[in-house]
């Protein structure tokens, strides 16, 4: 595979997105390829069928595949599902460098130190996102890298899941002869392609209403503040159509996508829509008013649960930014206004079209792609992280002079190992003969010039 190449897995409950892309221009994302399957091994998130599961993959991505000419093996999968849950934790360190700088290593640790947590049996953590830190006595630091301190402490927003549930999906994506690269919560990633950093700034709710579950993810000062995954979303409304106008599921599921309205009150009570009668019956007539209230009265439901954990969070009063919502659910008709009188939140629908360059393949601009365009948001900054430390590292692995590593007081030369360095104690009588020892900080005044001689161009 191209090294440019990212690729996303989205495996959903109604679909199985597959998206080969790679970094457009401005931060955009060049879609070059889309393959969709329809999900049939899936309920609410959840593997329930790895056969089919497996069979739906290899559909998805063998269009992917022919249509980008990329063979490609490593994906950026989503996860989501009743099983995951979320909790606030905090950890701290005391520094141990000399100067009291606190490290990426020591951010990376605090990090490290919440996978060792224990947990109910079968549960696994799937993201530890760093929330704030506190140096000393200072609150509320973001990026404490650099900064001087004794004492580090930091706050934890932990995404936990059912061991079971992400083997199942890692064993799924190798049967179809794929590589998990990395499994993302499909809420962050939805909320990458359809939020900005205004919004997530300002306190925002994203809602991404899927076909079996709907996610929930509260952001606020730019921090994730609170996930939830409610297990409802645009199956069960299909499911009630269907027992509610005595129909097919197919002519339900098609009832709801093209005449679904989320208000009843905006239908007049002579409206009528024809469908196909069984066989060689007569052609049925169901009330477009009635199946406006079998919408609202379902969606008002999975609305008052997002009420509920938006007051969970306790941030409920800080979401100036208001509501978004995505998800192939989101595009029911008058949804948005549904929304905002059961939360009283602003709220509209987000759209992952402003993430995609214009070279991307057409059809992509539809709220059911949000979590696949996300997924790959997420892959091309993880791979950009990944590029920029390996050309850190290459450029310190050339650097002529040996560097000390403060954090762990060795010093570092390409291909020797160099010993400990040894303190010499000053003369008792003051004799200053001896050579005047350098300033610690001489050999970062060195590199910096030199990074700065090498990415003087960028």
């Amino acid at each position: 595979m191209k090294s440019d190449i990212v690729v996303s897995l989205d495996i959903g409950t109604t679909k199985i997105c597959c998206m080969v892309a790679r970094a457009g221009s401005n931060g955009l994302v060049e879609v070059l390829s889309l393959g969709v399957a329809e999900s049939d091994g899936i309920r609410r998130g959840v593997v329930h069928n790895i056969g089919r599961t497996v069979e739906a993959i290899n559909i998805a991505v063998e269009k992917a595949r022919k249509v980008s000419g990329v063979n490609f093996e490593e994906v950026y999968v989503g996860i989501a599902g009743q099983h995951i849950r979320s909790m606030q934790h905090r950890g701290y360190l005391m520094t141990r460098h000399i100067d009291n700088e606190i490290s990426k290593s020591d951010i990376d640790k605090l990090v490290t130190d919440m996978y060792g947590m224990a947990f109910q049996p079968g549960e696994k953590i799937i993201h530890v996102l760093p929330q704030e830190y506190t140096i000393d006595s200072e609150e509320g630091i973001k990026d404490p890298v650099g900064m001087s301190g004794a004492r580090v402490e930091a706050s934890f927003h932990i995404i936990i899941g059912q061991s079971s549930a992400t083997e199942n999906i890692h064993k799924c994506v190798k049967r179809a002869g794929l590589k998990v690269k990395e499994l993302i919560l499909e809420p962050l990633a939805s909320a990458s392609a359809v939020l900005d950093a205004d919004e997530m700034e300002a306190g925002v709710v994203l809602v991404d209403i899927g076909g079996g579950t709907t996610d929930v993810a509260i952001f606020h000062e730019g921090i994730i503040r609170h996930t939830a995954v409610i297990p409802l979303g645009g199956n069960i409304i299909t499911s009630d159509i269907k027992q509610g106008c005595h129909v097919m599921k197919h002519q339900a599921e098609a009832l709801k996508v093209k005449f679904g309205h989320a208000l009843a009150m905006d239908h007049l009570a002579d409206e009528y829509i024809t469908i196909t009668g069984f066989r060689d019956q007569e052609p049925r007539e169901i009330s477009a008013k009635n199946l406006a209230y079998i919408i609202e009265a379902r969606m008002e439901e999975i609305l008052s649960y997002v009420r509920e954990e938006i007051q969970k969070s306790e941030f409920g009063d800080k979401l100036i930014a208001g509501m978004v919502l995505t998800g192939g659910g989101s595009q029911l008709s008058q949804l948005d206004k549904l929304a905002e009188f059961v939360t009283g939140l602003r709220t509209r629908v987000g759209f992952p079209a402003e993430r995609l360059s214009k070279a991307s393949v057409s059809g992509l601009a539809n709220p059911i792609f949000a979590t696949g365009v996300g997924l790959l948001m997420k892959g091309i900054e993880n791979k950009e992280i990944y590029e920029d430390s390996a050309q850190l590292n290459a450029v310190l692995s050339d650097y002529p002079e040996n560097i000390v590593d403060h954090s762990t007081n060795t010093a570092k030369s390409a291909g020797e190992n160099v010993e400990e360095p040894s303190f010499v104690e000053e003369p008792e009588n003051g004799d200053s003969s001896s050579p005047e020892p350098q300033s610690e900080t001489w050999w970062k005044d060195r590199l910096y010039k030199f990074l700065g001689n090498v990415f003087s161009d960028e």
